[in-house]
């Protein structure tokens, strides 16, 4: 019997990816916002400013998904500490892969085009590791 790719995949895109889409939208305002005022307005290195969004953008993250997207009620410190390590391991992998591969491709440009390409581009490969991790390991019911 064959299946749509709906029905296949319907447990995956449901209203809990929604809700994380809307909580990212806000996450990475939030989160975004103080990365680029960080490399541009106080001209902090692409770490410092990377950094920066995924310590504040987490800590609004773990609130709105933990309470909104997975509706967690549990008072968990393994919650937490998986959160943590999601995240973590994340950030990791997305701007560790994004800057070399954006500075190698993108050679030609300054250092400043470069480094905001390379965290936009690591925002990117961050989120889809994050929802993956959170919604399958760090909230898993």
């Amino acid at each position: 019997m064959k299946t749509s790719f709906f029905n296949k995949y319907k447990n995956f895109f449901d209203i809990t990816m929604l809700k994380f889409i809307i909580v990212g939208i806000i996450n990475t305002i939030v989160g975004m916002g103080a990365m680029l005022i960080a490399a541009n307005v106080f001209n902090c290195g692409y770490w410092f400013s990377s950094a920066a969004n995924y310590i504040i953008g987490s800590i609004v993250s773990y609130f709105l998904n933990k309470y909104f997207t997975f509706q967690d009620k549990k008072k968990s410190f393994k919650t937490v500490l998986k959160f943590i390590i999601n995240i973590s391991v994340c950030y990791l992998i997305a701007y560790g892969v994004a800057k070399p591969l954006i500075y190698a491709i993108f050679s030609f440009t300054s250092a400043k085009i470069q480094l905001n390409i390379a965290m936009l581009t690591g925002s990117v490969i961050f989120v889809a590791l994050n929802y993956l991790g959170q919604r399958f390991w760090a909230f898993k019911h």
